[in-house]
């Protein structure tokens, strides 16, 4: 699989069917993740393999990730929101 269809792949991933992950996700996805290093994209990917309650409560800032990469990221996609808007 080339780069471009691994990319969409991970694009459909952001897609969670709840609005508010939806929007985070993909807007960080859309206009930060080609700006990642390779460990960052790596660790994007990995959090998409959490659930959606702990997505929510990480990225909206109600709770911290145990893991602190996780939380790295989590603050990165936050962030990024919080400065879009």
């Amino acid at each position: 699989m080339d780069q471009a269809a691994k990319d969409r792949r991970l694009r459909w991933h952001c897609r969670r069917g709840m609005l508010e992950l939806d929007i985070f996700l993909l807007n960080f996805f859309d206009n930060h993740y080609q700006n990642l290093s390779e460990e960052d994209k790596s660790l994007f990917s990995d959090l998409l393999a959490c659930n959606d309650q702990d997505l929510f409560v990480w990225l909206t800032g109600r709770e911290n990730p145990e893991n602190e990469q996780f939380a790295r990221i989590a603050t990165m996609i936050r962030d990024s929101h919080i400065a879009a808007h």
